[in-house]
């Protein structure tokens, strides 16, 4: 790896925010009560693609702004703890947004969301410095779907663009695409000049107006055709296609779903951290899939890294950039995957 490559840095704007993750033991009642396993952790989809793409090894710099609170402090504690280094804005009037995830027996995850400081992003507070020598940017549709702060994503994109980045883009929300009505967001999406599209499979649809995946691909490659599309498909893995890159599908791992929540977030910043040091579409999907394999299968967004992770990075050609060399010993009773 050149000194260039490693000196490029990602960066990922949009939304930090504390997490709240809670998981029954048995259904919610109106009035009643349960047991239930609880965690608390910084999230936000910007934020946790940041982390997984410093993970593993690329410079990354969150942008974003928080709230003046305990909450705030500790959002972006654990972001530097991680090697992000946060551009954030503190606002003594808007709180720190905080998300509740509410995660079912099956492991599928509901959100709500509280509009925190996270959504009052404004062009006069953006990093300009940052945003001109980064060699790539990450927005998510969490950015778009109101102003503000969607002049400062659009800002963002045109000053990050016009120094040279690629751009990718993550849908964000297929409920949220349509509350704001599919083409007023389509509308909005064609103004960012994104060179990566990453929508789930409810997004593709939702956006495509199609009912399967590979027509949602067809109609997205058609409207955008200078972009690469990675359409994230759950246990089905990853579709992807573009203007270098036939179409291929890879397969996703063999984990058990325990909690999705951040799992797409996890795929993006896997696959943009390979994908910026030269690897094609489908090497970095491979990496991707184990990361969000890996993550499907534990509880929250940002589990710390362990051995069994480092030892399904190494079978696909990657590394983790802050664990010790990985034990090769048999593993315990962490399930195998696909390579």
């Amino acid at each position: 790896m050149t000194d260039a490559t490693l000196s490029a840095s990602l960066v990922s704007l949009g939304d930090l925010a504390w997490d709240v993750l809670a998981k029954p033991d048995t259904l919610l009642l109106p009035g009643g009560d349960t047991t239930g396993r609880l965690e608390l952790s910084g999230g936000g989809s910007a934020a946790n693609l940041a982390v997984w793409a410093a993970r593993l090894g690329t410079p990354t710099t969150f942008v974003g702004k928080i709230g003046k609170d305990r909450f705030g402090e500790l959002a972006t504690a654990e972001l530097r703890a991680e090697g992000v280094q946060a551009e954030v804005t503190e606002s003594a009037a808007h709180p720190t947004g905080v998300i509740l995830a509410l995660i079912d027996r099956r492991g599928q995850r509901a959100m709500l969301t509280g509009q925190g400081a996270d959504w009052e992003l404004l062009p006069g507070e953006l990093p300009h410095a940052a945003l001109t020598r980064a060699r790539h940017l990450h927005l998510t549709a969490w950015s778009l779907f109101r102003d503000p702060p969607r002049a400062a994503a659009l800002e963002a994109a045109h000053i990050a663009k016009d120094a040279g980045a690629t751009l990718s883009l993550d849908p964000g929300s297929f409920q949220m695409i349509q509350q704001l009505g599919r083409e007023q967001f389509l509308g909005i999406v064609d103004a960012v000049p994104f060179d990566v599209l990453f929508p789930n499979d409810d997004e593709a649809r939702a956006m495509s107006g199609e009912r399967d995946n590979a027509a949602a691909l067809t109609w997205l490659r058609e409207r955008y055709p200078h972009a690469l599309i990675a359409l994230k498909m759950d246990e089905e893995g990853a579709l992807l296609e573009g203007p270098q890159t036939a179409r291929v599908q890879v397969p996703a791992t063999r984990d058990p779903l325990v909690d999705a929540t951040g799992a797409g977030d996890a795929f993006g910043g896997a696959f943009l951290s390979q994908w910026l040091r030269g690897r094609d579409a489908e090497a970095a999907a491979r990496v991707a899939v184990q990361v969000g394999g890996w993550v499907v299968s534990r509880f929250g967004a940002r589990p710390p890294a362990d051995a069994d992770l480092a030892r399904r990075l190494s079978g696909v050609g990657a590394a983790l950039s802050s664990l010790p060399a990985p034990d090769f010993s048999p593993p315990d009773a962490s399930p195998e995957v696909n390579a």
